[in-house]
């Protein structure tokens, strides 16, 4: 097979890019999550948990997408909502979690907890550093 015949047997077979639905079912699923965010800060913030609404909003937001994750169930949302489901937060948790589900077999302490770790790591490594370099600058600056 050539490399022509290969460009034209992989166009013909890939799926086609359902670009504007796609877009549109990214943009409300994310609304939806921001808005359940939102919701979650005004019920904590009328219970009064004051300056830390914020702090249980997020974590509420993280143990949910972690739950359902854990449950199968964010990954059929996914399926249906595209990337809106990727809303940073929510998308973290899902991806800690299902990198440790998928290692679970290997044991609770090399499988579950080393590997759940496989993703976040990096993610705190850059977290931790950018914070630094954003720091060092702005003491500079002032």
């Amino acid at each position: 097979m050539t490399k022509q015949e290969y460009a034209q047997w992989t166009q013909e077979e890939s799926p086609r890019s359902k670009g504007p639905v796609n877009i549109f079912k990214a943009f409300l699923s994310g609304g939806v999550v921001c808005t359940i965010g939102q919701l979650l800060l005004s019920l904590y913030e009328r219970l009064g948990a004051g300056e830390n609404a914020a702090i249980f909003a997020s974590l509420s937001l993280v143990v949910l997408s972690a739950v359902l994750t854990g449950l199968n169930v964010y990954d059929n949302i996914a399926k249906h909502a595209g990337a809106g489901t990727l809303v940073p937060i929510t998308g973290f948790a899902n991806s800690m979690v299902s990198a440790a589900m998928e290692f679970k077999t290997e044991g609770y302490i090399l499988g579950l907890g080393a590997k759940m770790f496989s993703i976040a790591g990096p993610v705190i490594v850059y977290g931790v550093s950018a914070s630094v370099i954003y720091g060092i600058i702005l003491y500079f600056i002032q």
